[in-house]
């Protein structure tokens, strides 16, 4: 049986959404029962899987049986497990999300969810380059879709700047995975790491390149600076359900750079990364500062957490590595609830939606303002909640004694300081200052 559970996550969305789509394109109550149906499914099949793999035990399935590296192979190991884990429990969490209304917007929403999830999953279980630029796509077709879900001028803008980004990169992802089986004759992950120290000196500023355009369309998927400038407004105009499963995208550019490195390359650092993490970091907390709304205000401290996530990888010990990884599940959960909260505030303040302004009393203002506390604790990473625990993890894996590690401490506590500024800044903006019927602005209790 657990021979073939790292296969089980990818079928089980493709089959439901080929379902849907044809059983269930008018009827919403079906399209819904389906959906809830392969969401418990996906996440029992997750849950096993991870236990399968929890004593330190690989899995591979090999599709047609062709051996490496000529078949398509998908591996899971604990890393790997544990992200698919991650996707069904969010992906599970934001159908029940979807179902109070964005659902009813278009009739393919369901279909195109599955889809995004099936990308996802591929592309953290893939076991070569060619599959992954496959499951990359599948991932993105379906982004497109879930992105002008409902309509909208701003939406359908911002959408169309993140198409062409995305397909640049795609184009030049095709163009690394050329390059690379033409100098290593190989795109299985293993059989590569076992390669690349034997290929000649000829053919080794090919393997570079490829290698480096590898790592542009992984920093570019991840939003790392200076590729950061299409996700605020893509992610910040998407329908809230959509941008939250969008917290996830960036973290499998950076999950796949991560392998590429280790595995790809044999255990090479991602220490030369370091400075742009500290951008990044930057770049996310001065964009929480002058944010318009909270939906852009969300993609920015999703900018932010790659920055800190970027810091963790950026080390060459278990350690911070480890601490980085568990900052990469803490931060998506968070950004993904502040894209959530964004969407809500959105729905209930009809004219000012999730501007940064302060309105008449509107629907659940004490609630959604009290969430909006609990989540910006998350994305700061302040006591109790587990971003301190994450923050303070990849903290005390870095040597103070160097500089670079002494700028670390730096960049992380001077921009959590900004961060914490922002928050409070759109907080006290949205939930505690209020409209009199005048139009003159007061301050809430």
């Amino acid at each position: 049986m657990n021979a073939h559970l790292p296969i089980l996550p990818v079928l089980i969305p493709v089959l439901s959404a080929a379902v849907m789509v044809a059983l269930s394109r008018q009827d919403l109550v079906l399209a819904r029962v389906l959906s809830f149906i392969a969401a418990a499914a996906q996440l029992v099949v997750a849950s096993l899987l991870f236990a399968a793999v929890g004593e330190g035990e690989v899995l591979v399935y090999r599709l047609g049986d062709w051996p490496a590296p000529y078949g398509i192979a998908l591996v899971a190991d604990r890393l790997s497990a544990a992200m698919v884990l991650l996707t069904a429990a969010l992906g599970a969490v934001l159908l029940l999300h979807a179902v109070c209304a964005w659902d009813r917007r278009g009739r393919h929403f369901h279909p195109l969810f599955q889809f995004q999830l099936m990308g996802i999953y591929g592309a953290f279980l893939t076991g070569d380059f060619f599959n992954l630029f496959v499951f990359f796509e599948v991932m993105l077709i379906a982004s497109y879709g879930l992105m002008v879900h409902g309509g909208g001028a701003a939406r359908l803008t911002n959408a169309l700047q993140y198409m062409v980004v995305n397909l640049i990169a795609s184009s030049l992802f095709l163009f690394a995975v050329a390059l690379i089986y033409n100098a290593a004759g190989t795109l299985n992950f293993a059989d590569l790491a076992q390669r690349v120290p034997t290929i000649p000196s000829s053919d080794r500023g090919i393997l570079m390149a490829g290698g480096a355009l590898l790592c542009v369309v992984f920093l570019l998927k991840a939003a790392v600076v200076p590729l950061q400038f299409w996700l605020p407004g893509a992610y910040g105009h998407a329908p809230g359900v959509a941008a939250a499963l969008f917290a996830l995208l960036s973290k499998v550019g950076a999950y796949a750079l991560l392998r590429f490195a280790l595995v790809g390359l044999g255990g090479a650092s991602l220490a030369a990364l370091e400075p742009l993490a500290w951008l990044t970091l930057l770049a996310g907390a001065l964009g929480v500062l002058a944010a318009p709304t909270l939906g852009v205000l969300a993609g920015f401290a999703s900018i932010a957490s790659i920055g800190v996530l970027f810091v963790g990888l950026a080390g060459a010990d278990a350690a911070r590595l480890g601490a980085g990884l568990y900052y990469l599940v803490h931060s998506t959960l968070a950004g993904a609830a502040l894209f959530v909260l964004a969407d809500l505030v959105r729905s209930v303040r009809r004219e000012e939606g999730d501007a940064l302004l302060g309105s008449r009393e509107f629907t659940g203002r004490a609630l959604l303002g009290g969430l909006f506390f609990l989540v910006a604790i998350a994305t700061v990473g302040l006591p109790p909640l587990s971003g301190f625990v994450g923050k303070l993890a990849v903290l005390r894996s870095i040597p103070v004694t160097v500089a670079e590690g002494a700028a670390s401490w730096v960049f992380v506590l001077v921009t959590s300081f900004l961060l914490l500024l922002g928050l409070s800044r759109a907080g006290s903006r949205v939930f505690w200052k209020t409209q009199k019927d005048g139009g003159q602005a007061s301050h809430g209790p």
